[in-house]
């Protein structure tokens, strides 16, 4: 192990007690990373301090590197070695210019974009996650159009049922969490089929894999 690391496969990451949305956010994204053995040796440090704020809103979040592993809370509490300005609702995409540490900073921004599972492998991952919570439809229908056409994913059974339909990027990110489900609707991406109430039940369903609660 190298001077100011640690043993990757051992990196602890933990959030604080009631973390604010952006806190949960980190901690997971980080936690994906971590999973898929993306970005360890960023993560391996054991000593720094990165602010995180949104470019938008005024959400903001410290990530702090030590010997036992990272912490991350809400807010700017300390004096920071880098800062990175991100866009939340583009997957930590940078919205300005980091100041201070850069290869800190460059090193927190790469662990804070792992690789999105698949489309289909997304929507299985998050069928499972969600199916149970309350008012869920009892099928989940996810339609795209790929390189071979029109392609179409059923999960569950029931008469109950719920339509999503995008393009396999904005699936792959919705059903990951790197996406908020709100955004890409918003953005015109994205197409349901449902009753609001449903819609209600599928945010939440989003929520719940995006902040990882």
């Amino acid at each position: 192990m190298t001077r100011g690391k640690r043993d990757a496969a051992r990196v602890e990451i933990r959030i604080e007690d009631d973390a604010s949305p952006i806190v949960r956010l980190i901690g997971r994204t980080l936690r994906d990373a971590h999973r898929a053995g993306y970005a360890l040796q960023d993560l391996a440090r054991t000593s720094g301090v990165v602010a995180v704020k949104s470019h938008d809103t005024p959400q903001s979040a410290t990530i702090a590197f030590g010997a036992g592993g990272i912490d991350v809370s809400t807010g700017v509490l300390v004096e920071p070695d880098a800062v990175v300005t991100v866009d939340l609702n583009g997957r930590f995409a940078p919205a300005a210019e980091a100041v201070g540490d850069t290869d800190l900073a460059a090193g927190v921004l790469h662990a804070l974009t792992p690789p999105i599972p698949p489309w289909r492998e997304g929507a299985k991952r998050f069928w499972e996650r969600t199916r149970t919570l309350p008012g869920m439809p009892e099928t989940l229908v996810v339609v795209t159009e790929g390189e071979g056409g029109l392609e179409q994913l059923v999960l569950g059974e029931g008469s109950s049922r719920y339509l999503i339909a995008s393009d396999p990027e904005s699936l792959a990110g919705i059903f990951s969490g790197a996406d908020d489900l709100f955004a890409v609707l918003n953005a015109g991406a994205l197409g349901l089929q449902g009753t609001m109430s449903q819609l209600s039940v599928m945010a939440g369903a989003s929520w719940k894999v995006r902040y990882d609660v």
